[in-house]
């Protein structure tokens, strides 16, 4: 039969850790009913200076781990996972808000073949979860789901089941309470199977000890930079296209007023054009950034490449594959409209007729060079990532 590890941080929480405990304990013939024969309850005290430490030591089937000082709620978890023995780990809150009650069912969806089984409070068919952190909690699922492709509805839940044999997937985590969304976002990039058990969900017992602006922050800054270590063109890829369109809106509204007969500018118009200058240049550097990145990532995991924005090329090849041709392209359009403009100047043209096609001349020519020298080092990185794989093929021939 299988072992269920369940952990429990606690810190200060010598008003609710016994019935949480206790609730813990009293699921153990319903977990027998979906094949889980054994329980075992890990509570891992993080340096508590009430009397918590001493409640649990009083109650039979509950284990006390103990932190000389506070870690943190992520590193008393990651504690009480190194000490389990389960095939499963569970873990949920120590203040309440959580139903223990619903394990199982968590259970035996991991029992049939799911490796990470979320409780959704935002599924579930009753919620006490004030307003402002059930707005964070979508906010942050929504993230999720659009920048890893895999719908999630709680990505910060803290009542989860996974099996033993992820968690070297999983890591590392943080030692803050950030470590259920980067936990979220790891196992969406990892290809882990994940399922969502709605969940009813009750206010704590005492006070919270989440800030929704600190802690909101520190949530978004891990969720984002754990995708920029799995996927950097998907974050840094929308950013470099919103620069690039900014630049093209305001092209194309130069082009309309040229052709409409304005051959000034206003300071709004230099203004809007100076922008959308720096705006493209600098969108078609962090476009090439993050696929750049993309093929590090690769890499570092000795895995294939991810390719396009979406998990997917736009073409039958990577984007990425073209930059050579389109900076070549951009690179020789932008010599070709300078010469233009000095035959123009030569016959006479003045100055205030030039300047913007000498400046689309420039800008031209920085892209190009930009694209053709990220084609060079993404066509060095992409051969280096396929080098041992290659190597093996040639050994084995």
């Amino acid at each position: 039969m299988t072992t269920l590890s369940v952990v429990i941080p606690a810190y200060n929480e010598e008003d609710g850790i016994a019935e949480i405990i206790n609730r813990v304990l009293s699921v153990k013939e319903e977990l027998e009913k979906v094949g889980v024969g054994e329980l075992e309850l890990l509570v891992v005290d993080d340096g508590s200076k009430d009397n918590t430490p001493a409640i649990v030591k009083d109650i039979d089937g509950a284990s006390l781990i103990q932190h000389g000082i506070n870690k943190g709620y992520g590193a008393a978890l990651k504690t009480g996972f190194s000490r389990a023995n389960g095939e499963l780990i569970g873990f949920l809150d120590a203040d309440g808000t959580y139903p223990p009650e619903y394990f199982p069912q968590l259970c035996s969806e991991a029992l049939n073949g799911n490796d990470l089984v979320i409780g959704s409070r935002m599924s579930g068919s009753s919620s006490q979860m004030p307003l402002m952190r059930r707005i964070g909690n979508i906010f942050f699922a929504t993230l999720l789901s659009l920048l890893a492709r895999q719908r999630v509805s709680d990505s910060a839940s803290g009542m989860r089941v996974f099996k033993r044999d992820v968690l070297e997937r999983l890591y590392p985590l943080p030692d803050g309470l950030n470590l259920t969304p980067v936990m979220s976002t790891r196992a969406a990039h990892e290809g882990i199977l994940m399922a969502e058990v709605p969940i009813p969900y009750d206010e704590r017992v005492g006070r919270s000890k989440l800030s929704v602006v600190r802690d909101g922050s520190i949530f978004l800054q891990s969720m984002i930079w754990t995708v920029l270590t799995y996927n950097p063109v998907r974050i840094l890829g929308l950013i470099g296209l919103g620069g690039i369109a900014v630049a093209l809106f305001v092209a194309l509204g130069l082009v309309a007023a040229r052709l409409s007969g304005v051959t000034t500018l206003s300071y709004l118009g230099v203004a809007a054009l100076f922008f959308a200058l720096v705006s493209g240049v600098l969108g078609i550097s962090i476009f090439a950034l993050g696929a750049t990145f993309n093929y590090l990532v690769s890499l570092f995991y000795k895995r294939p490449i991810r390719q396009g924005l979406f998990g997917r090329p736009f073409f039958k090849v990577s984007l990425d594959h073209y930059f050579g041709w389109f900076g070549l392209l951009s690179f020789l359009m932008g010599i070709a409209v300078g010469i233009f403009s000095f035959i123009l100047g030569m016959n006479g043209w003045d100055i205030s007729r030039l300047w913007l096609y000498l400046l689309g001349s420039a800008m031209f020519v920085l892209i190009g060079v930009q694209l053709i020298i990220y084609w060079i080092l993404m066509r060095v990185l992409e051969e280096l990532s396929q080098r041992s794989m290659r190597t093996k093929k040639d050994l084995a021939s």
